[in-house]
């Protein structure tokens, strides 16, 4: 026990004082931690947890024994891949400190998370406090429109670059062609231009999907039911979705869900998260029969600041996506996926499309239980 901390008729408290920081230790500080009403976590820099108050395990709703000792992104975050790191542990080594809005699944909410380094433990050991206040529906709604800001930034970002990146690789193209045109069909020099078209063609291609992220979109409006856009999305994966065990469920609302948009291009959105579902419940389920190995689509009218719109989500019960990442997922070029198996353009190029709609398309996932990809487009006024 610290020399400066005051007896405790209770012995509750006094184990307290032996892995609470010193400044908590102090009079009441040890009665003030646990009676305060914002979730309040102890953790080490390697984000081991030493100590919590009794508004994080009503938060997690866990006991004390489930929670201390464990790494603080498996309680507050749910989890994480070995493959990714999660940006908090990673910021808990640095012994700074730090306000973010931030979501936080194992609490169950949007939170503004405060993490403080305080004065040093028992031991000489360097502690870090963190305080979890949830945010109100005006701070959500706040934090949306930053995030939403910021991915508009990066897509005016990305079309710059591309468009930087087009001119001069259509003419690396077009002089290895002629090049090609000119020397003997079966030659090393022949193959080594093929390479140089092909790989050329290759940047062209992430160029335009890079443009595709951000521009408005040219084509042609109509009137299109969200429903059937589901409907022929599935007809095209369906066979592939039932070779790989996967089952299909749908909740549409009736008889129609109206808006003004292009048929084809949500439908490559559609499908692009029908792909995500598929891969995500492949790596947790793999060869094994599960009702969970499965996609459920559902549309439902909704209101959003007095306006009308259509909802519609797409969930399955895969690996889950760990908070950690959930706000890159739109980035260009960021994959959660393993090295090699993902171009990281896919969601990217959807949140664009989406956007260009008039609609938003966002994420709410837990690690190992379910992943919503939702999306809210304005309904049609005819």
């Amino acid at each position: 026990m610290h020399s400066d901390c005051p007896s405790h008729p209770g012995s509750s408290v006094k184990a307290d004082c032996q892995v609470l920081p010193r400044t908590l230790c102090k009079g009441v500080g040890v009665e003030l931690f646990h009676s305060h009403q914002d979730p309040m976590i102890v953790v080490t820099p390697q984000g081991k947890i030493i100590q919590v108050n009794s508004a994080l395990l009503k938060a997690t709703r866990k006991s004390a024994a489930e929670v201390i000792g464990k790494g603080v992104c498996e309680i507050i975050h749910g989890g994480r891949w070995p493959h990714i790191k999660c940006p908090l542990e990673e910021f808990l080594l640095t012994s700074a400190y730090k306000v973010e809005d931030t979501r936080l699944p194992g609490l169950g909410g949007e939170y503004s998370l405060s993490i403080v380094p305080v004065e040093q433990g028992p031991e000489d050991k360097e502690l870090i406090l963190l305080i979890a206040r949830k945010l109100t529906q005006d701070e959500v709604r706040k934090v949306d429109s930053i995030r939403t800001a910021q991915l508009a930034a990066i897509g005016e970002l990305a079309a710059g670059v591309a468009h930087e990146v087009n001119n001069p690789i259509n003419g690396i193209i077009n002089f290895a062609q002629l090049l090609l045109d000119d020397c003997e069909k079966d030659s090393e020099q022949a193959m080594l231009l093929k390479r140089i078209v092909r790989e050329g063609e290759r940047i062209a291609s992430i160029t335009y999907n890079l443009l595709s992220f951000a521009r408005e979109n040219e084509n042609e409006r109509t009137l299109v039911d969200l429903n059937e856009v589901v409907l022929d999305s599935i007809s095209l994966v369906e066979h592939q979705l039932k070779n790989d065990g996967i089952s299909v469920s749908t909740d549409l609302f009736q008889p129609s869900c109206l808006i003004i948009g292009n048929h084809l291009q949500l439908m490559q959105v559609v499908l692009n998260l029908i792909s995500n579902s598929r891969f995500a419940l492949k790596e947790r389920w793999r060869d094994t029969v599960s009702p969970d190995k499965s996609i459920h689509f559902s549309t439902v009218p909704v209101v959003i600041d007095g306006r009308n719109y259509f909802r519609l989500v797409v969930r399955d019960r895969g690996t889950g996506i760990p908070q950690g990442i959930l706000e890159k997922l739109f980035d260009p070029f960021f994959t959660s996926k393993p090295a090699g198996q993902g171009s990281g353009l896919g969601l990217s190029i959807s949140y664009g499309i989406i956007k260009n709609h008039a609609g938003t398309l966002r994420v709410d996932s837990i690690l190992k239980k379910y992943t919503d990809m939702i999306i809210e487009i304005p309904a049609s006024e005819k």
